[in-house]
């Protein structure tokens, strides 16, 4: 008896109130038929019309047609059609000889076998973009707060940064870049205010003075005691004296915030941008071992500062704070003293497990010169901290401790090529390209690790449930 005349009794029992009642059938193999090749159906799919197909006969039909539709009624079939589960076990139990017949047939057809692997394949990847689109859908509809806040920080970056551009001088039009004996009198009480709040008590008198630039370079101790400046502190005296020595070696006035600082280091104020948001352990050990006067002390006695400070110390305040640009060096920064252990120990602590804490603080001690500048660097090193959390845990959920050190090495090799590389081509890169990467790391990298924290989040939130 062959495989397509092969009957089969099917007996069914019912059993009710104590009593069996059995049914007896037969069976025939063509009532499992596909309608392609009219043989018994093999891994039978079923599309939306209701047609059923063997897979391979399905897969042969895609391949020569290149049509997503019913090969019997043309209907277009939605998604991706699927093995009928319960309609091919019932077939293998009622017809195992035949089915194990055409399965040893198909083995054997190379083309058959080619047809099926880029059906599946056109599947992979018809499934993998349902579920991007439905991820999609998912975070736009439970998103909307979400995005308009994304919106609204957008909004605030883009007007800070063209207030920025508009309101601010020329770069080259800063004191930072102008020869201090052609200041004008306006220009000396600039440099005078920015050397702290105490100064702008003494402003009226040098206006009143015509004290230019030129005036300024002559002027010694003992005459900013008399008339018409009348500074009767001798703190504020020698502080000013201390300033003006700087200014003397120096020619220009030294930075003394973010912006004058690139408009002198505008490629050192990239590069320790970026550096610093990428791998911040890795940048301070540069910054100690590299540029450990210019730009790591001011940054240590800034973010672990001594505990016991005496206030009324002047000088000592005013010499921390015009070292905290991390200018080029001079006297002034030289006077800082190295670390004492317990600054050692706390920078230490914060270095090893919150290095994104250390720039949080750095960026707090500027929130009177930037106000929303330094906002937005706080921001930024908060939502740097979780992501770093998020990449630790899941390392940890997923076994791969052991797995760190050779990331370590890796992360320590990437970001060396990219410093060679930019260190490389620098001098051909236009200064436009420089300033829009520049503001775009700083205003724009918050709210993009925004969106990555919340995704994050919410992926954590769908593994939990």
């Amino acid at each position: 008896m062959t495989a397509m005349e092969e009957d089969v009794k099917l007996e069914s029992a019912n059993d009710e109130n104590g009593s069996g009642a059995k049914l007896d059938r037969n069976i025939s193999v063509s009532e499992f038929s596909c309608n392609c090749c009219y043989d018994i159906l093999v891994n039978p799919t079923t599309l939306n019309c209701g047609h059923s197909f063997c897979r391979h006969c399905l897969a042969l039909w895609w391949v020569s047609s290149k049509k997503t539709e019913c090969p019997e009624c043309r209907d277009k079939w939605e998604g991706f059609p699927k093995v009928n589960i319960l309609l091919r076990d019932v077939i293998e139990k009622l017809f195992p000889d035949a089915i194990k017949e055409k399965y040893e047939d198909l083995e054997q057809n190379a083309e058959i076998g080619r047809a099926l692997q880029a059906f599946n394949k056109y599947g992979n990847e018809q499934n993998q973009s349902s579920s991007r689109e439905g991820r999609a859908n998912q975070q736009r509809g439970g998103g909307g707060f979400f995005s308009g806040v994304l919106t609204a920080l957008t909004g605030v970056a883009v007007v800070l940064l063209v207030y920025h551009w508009s309101s601010r001088e020329s770069e080259h039009d800063l004191l930072v870049h102008k020869p201090v004996s052609k200041w004008t009198p306006e220009e000396v009480v600039l440099w005078l205010e920015q050397l702290g709040p105490w100064a702008s008590h003494y402003k009226d008198r040098f206006l009143s003075g015509r004290v230019n630039g030129r005036l300024l370079l002559t002027l010694a101790e003992e005459e900013f005691s008399k008339e018409p400046y009348s500074i009767e502190s001798n703190s504020h005296r020698k502080a000013i004296i201390m300033e003006l020595e700087r200014v003397k070696t120096l020619g220009v006035k030294p930075p003394q915030n973010l912006w004058e600082y690139k408009a002198v280091n505008p490629g050192k104020s990239l590069f320790l941008l970026y550096a610093l948001k990428s791998s911040p352990r890795l940048s301070m050990l540069y910054m100690y071992l590299f540029d450990y006067t210019e730009t790591f002390l001011p940054f240590i006695h800034t973010t672990c500062p001594l505990q016991e400070e005496d206030e009324e110390d002047i000088i000592t305040k005013f010499i921390v704070s015009v070292a905290l640009s991390a200018l080029r060096g001079n006297s002034g920064i030289r006077d800082l003293q190295d670390p004492s252990w317990p600054q050692w120990r706390e920078f230490l602590v914060k270095y090893v497990f919150l290095p994104y804490q250390l720039l949080a603080e750095f960026a707090w001690d500027w929130l009177e010169v930037h106000y929303w500048t330094s906002r937005f660097i706080i921001v930024n090193a908060m939502l740097l901290s979780v992501l770093e959390l998020f990449s630790f845990w899941r390392l940890w959920s997923t076994s791969q401790l052991r797995s760190v050190p050779r990331l370590m090495w890796g992360h320590f090799w990437k970001m060396s090529t990219q410093g060679l590389f930019v260190a490389i081509f620098w001098p051909v890169i236009p200064q436009f390209v420089c300033n829009c990467l520049f503001y775009w790391a700083l205003y724009f990298n918050p709210i993009i690790n925004i969106d990555l924290v919340v995704k994050k989040i919410r992926r954590l939130e769908t593994q939990a449930i």
